[in-house]
């Protein structure tokens, strides 16, 4: 298999390359001859989180934009791609209240330019088994309430953030490509990842760090938030499986099977943090923890039916959160080097300061 990953120097998408190169061929038997990571490296793309491939003939980089239609039919025809495994996105919620222009252009424009590429690959010899996996989120189906059932792969969109509604218009527009053109696209919706080279703005490696430091921890309103976390590496087994098993034009969704509120979160992963590295627990989670201003349109709460993809593909998340959250401070804490280039800007050959 040649698989072009987008968004392969990010967070998911890092952790799907190793999870290419190092282990599916354990899990899945399949043969990855060739994976071609194509990142245009904004802020969250790092290259150090490819650390360990530099010597790896199967693994192959271009520095580029998915909105490079050009580029991603050359890259397509030059390296006999069998499948695509779509990752890249703006992703961050804050942001894209602050900057929505961005996130329309990379996770509409920019999948409109990638499929449209595709499409044209697919028609014009490429490979009769092509595939093109579009990774999406739950949070195109909006705010669930205290009661309501676990959004399924039927739940009606309501997406009430600017990331969510771009990545609304992304599976829609992957959705249109299936049937109206053919191409053989699966759409995978998964929950709130977390886990090893997640960038420290994100809600658990944030509180990682700030623990370690004895800085307070902003929680958002009161705190009851309610969101499903999946641990990276189970997220990207699932997305193999979803490739590999997955039927053109469905749906599914990928989820860790645990629901959890924003400040039991916190609360479990301080206990984590000073139980793996006592000298930083000068102060409990009481003082630790500070409210702060909710965010605008804050979903109260996302849960995830994952019984399709269990059911029809086999696949099932392997870690609870406490042996996920255990893996992933212990990476963190192993890890300070990559920490500090993140905070002194230098993975970008620029200063960017403090995290805070």
């Amino acid at each position: 298999m040649n698989i072009l990953v987008t968004g392969g120097a990010g967070f998911i998408g890092s952790n799907l390359v190793h999870y290419l190169l190092e282990e599916a061929s354990r899990d899945y038997g399949c043969d990855v001859s060739k994976v071609v990571n194509l990142d245009k490296l904004t802020y969250a793309g790092n290259l150090e989180n490819l650390a360990g491939l530099q010597n790896d003939p199967r693994h192959v980089f271009f520095h580029g934009d998915i909105c490079d239609e050009t580029l991603v039919l050359r890259l397509l025809r030059e390296h006999s791609i069998d499948s695509v495994m779509h990752l890249a996105a703006e992703s961050h919620v804050d942001r894209s209240i602050d900057s929505p222009e961005e996130f329309i252009n990379t996770n509409v424009i920019g999948t409109f330019r990638l499929l449209h590429a595709a499409k044209q690959y697919s028609a014009n010899g490429g490979p009769s088994d092509f595939r093109f996996l579009h990774v999406s989120t739950d949070e195109v189906y909006g705010s669930l309430r205290p009661d309501d059932s676990a959004f399924s792969e039927t739940t009606p969109y309501a997406p009430n953030s600017p990331y969510s509604a771009s990545k609304a218009g992304s599976d829609h527009l992957a959705r249109a490509y299936f049937h109206t053109y053919g191409l053989p696209v699966i759409t995978t919706n998964c929950s709130n990842n977390y886990g090893p080279y997640q960038f420290p703005e994100k809600l658990i490696p944030l509180m990682i760090l700030k623990t370690l430091r004895g800085e307070a921890l902003p929680v958002y309103g009161d705190g009851q938030n309610v969101r499903d976390w999946l641990y990276v590496v189970d997220h990207c087994r699932g997305l193999v499986t979803a490739l590999l098993k997955g039927r053109p034009g469905e749906v599914y969704n990928i989820g860790g099977n645990c629901e959890m509120k924003n400040l039991d979160l916190v609360r479990q992963l301080i206990a984590v943090v000073h139980e793996l590295a006592p000298e930083s627990a000068t102060r409990g989670a009481d003082d630790l923890i500070t409210f702060v201003a909710d965010r605008p349109g804050h979903d109260r709460r996302y849960a995830m039916d994952c019984r399709k993809i269990e059911s029809e593909l086999g696949w099932s998340p392997r870690e609870n959160f406490a042996s996920g959250l255990a893996k992933t401070v212990r990476w963190y804490l192993d890890n300070q080097d990559w920490i500090g280039d993140i905070q002194s800007g230098s993975y970008r050959g620029e200063r960017l300061g403090t995290l805070d």
